[in-house]
């Protein structure tokens, strides 16, 4: 039997840590760097804005003003035009991209399914730029509204501006924040408003591959009228793009998906230095695309299976909630680095939880801490080592969190720890 919505906002409640708890102890410490943070975010996004209308919306080295927003632009824009078949054609698509931008780009490609144009098409509405604000804008705001419901309060408002991976989303237009939003705000709002939660779920259809065990949870979990929502959603989306644009737009997308597969993931073309998947991992340490795809198939099938435990024995809800954000990261092989703002959500939950259970928030403050800091340190990382470092962060954090759950293991849980009085 699902939790009470009483139980669940206690287990979601902003972080309420003892006098001695090392959360307290340094929390004068924690504000001062997410000021900085934030500080160091708005100057080095102005300078951002500078060098990248050098050369009309370029930094003059092919690189454009809102780098991944770009494509959700172009791509809605001509379809607005009834162009849409033009969307899969890499040379047409590339010219037009370079239209909006001004000026020689790198290879630009759609990488999308027709059914995120359904998503994406009011923002064509507006001229580029706006339409860039518009989506910066209305993304962090879903955002921080999702994150306020797993940690309300000022702290909620500074992760929100301060986590490294919010600077990535925004520095290159990313859609980061929508799948936080979605993500955590679905999870968030799933004892509460199980279909709404749904809703949120389905809307990830335009990133699947970050939703893969978001089905095992709900099913493991008994959460039967989210599971409904999130597939009709599903079904209407890929309707209505069927509708709108035609079974020919799915037919050139399918078409397009194995040379993506093979030109960005298995020989990381253009993005290798910002993936953080396992399946990279591997890759970057000599295996072959078989192998790392066992790899990989192998990482999913057992974070499906801590996942569906834990949603089954209904574990405390921030952990099941954060097993399941941990799992799909370790369960996709396309994972980049800017896809973990919902890493913020867990992060909230496992200090909030170990803070109010009274277990060692020290480590679960080091987790989060590391969680958070990856986005910006993976790219340093790999560059220097040759080695993607996703998997040294993110199987670790995902083991303290299993752990957390009393009897889930052989292994014995945490102990609790006294606080002095």
């Amino acid at each position: 039997m699902s939790k009470s919505i009483s139980t669940q906002n206690a287990e979601l409640s902003p972080l309420r840590a003892g006098e001695n708890s090392w959360l307290s102890i340094h929390e004068d410490r924690i504000r001062f760097a997410a000021y900085f943070a934030i500080a160091a975010t708005a100057v080095a996004y102005a300078f951002h804005l500078y060098t990248h209308t050098r050369v009309g919306l370029t930094n003059g080295q092919r690189v454009p003003l809102g780098f991944d927003f770009i494509n959700y632009w172009s791509s809605s824009a001509l379809a607005w035009q009834g162009l849409a078949a033009e969307i899969y054609d890499w040379d047409r698509y590339h010219k037009f991209v370079e239209s909006i931008a001004g000026a020689p780009l790198k290879l630009f490609h759609y990488s999308y399914s027709p059914a995120v144009l359904i998503l994406t098409l009011p923002f064509a509405a507006l001229p580029y730029l706006p339409a860039l604000a518009v989506w910066l804008a209305s993304s962090w705001y879903a955002f921080y509204r999702a994150l306020r419901l797993a940690l309300p309060g000022d702290a909620g408002v500074l992760l929100a501006l301060a986590a490294p991976a919010v600077f990535l989303n925004t520095l290159g237009g990313q859609n980061g924040f929508w799948t936080a939003a979605f993500m955590g705000g679905g999870l968030c709002l799933l004892q509460r408003a199980p279909v709404f939660a749904g809703i949120l779920f389905g809307l990830l259809l335009y990133k699947p591959h970050l939703a893969v065990l978001i089905p095992v949870a709900l099913i493991a979990g008994r959460q039967w009228r989210a599971f409904a929502a999130a597939a009709a959603t599903v079904v209407f989306l890929l309707a209505a793009s069927v509708l709108a644009f035609g079974p020919e737009l799915w037919a050139a997308y399918f078409d397009r998906v194995a040379a993506l597969r093979v030109l960005v993931l298995e020989n990381g073309y253009g993005t290798a230095h910002w993936m953080i998947s396992i399946f990279v991992a591997a890759r970057t340490l000599g295996a072959d695309p078989h192998v790392a795809y066992l790899i990989q198939i192998c990482a999913a099938l057992m974070a499906g299976a801590v996942v569906a435990l834990a949603w089954w024995r209904d574990a405390p809800a921030p952990l099941r909630y954060s097993l399941l954000v941990l799992g799909n990261f370790l369960a996709t092989p396309y994972l980049q680095d800017y896809d973990l703002v919902v890493g913020t959500f867990v992060a909230a939950w496992l200090v909030g939880y170990c803070t109010t259970q009274r277990l060692p928030d020290k480590t679960a403050c080091i987790a989060a801490f590391l969680l958070l800091i990856l986005p910006v340190a993976a790219t340093p990382f790999g560059t220097i080592t040759g080695i993607s470092p996703g998997p040294l962060v993110l199987i670790p954090v995902f083991i303290f969190t299993a752990r957390l759950m009393p009897d889930l293991f052989v292994l014995p849980p945490l102990r609790r720890q006294s606080l002095p009085r």
